[in-house]
């Protein structure tokens, strides 16, 4: 898995410091919220990315149906008409 950019990274330590300070009371320093970071990016990234790849999934089903549907919209009656 790819690993965060450096400024992506610092924003998520600083989140999570920011979250311990504000909802727990209790104050973090810089190697402890890298260290969340990892385990977060190691245990749980999958699942994130997976379910971004599901709704990637979903919406290119989609656009491939809307698509089917325009093209059998432009579809012109073919051969001469029944005769009753």
């Amino acid at each position: 898995m790819k690993s965060l950019k450096k400024e992506e990274r610092e924003y998520v330590k600083e989140r999570i410091k920011e979250h311990f300070e504000l909802d727990r009371g209790e104050e973090i320093g810089d190697l402890a919220a890298d260290q969340m970071v990892q385990v977060i990016a190691e245990e749980m990234g999958p699942f994130f990315y997976n379910k971004g790849i599901e709704d990637a999934r979903q919406m290119v089903e989609q656009k491939v149906i809307n698509i089917d549907e325009d093209l059998r919209s432009l579809e012109r009656p073919a051969g001469r008409p029944k005769r009753s």
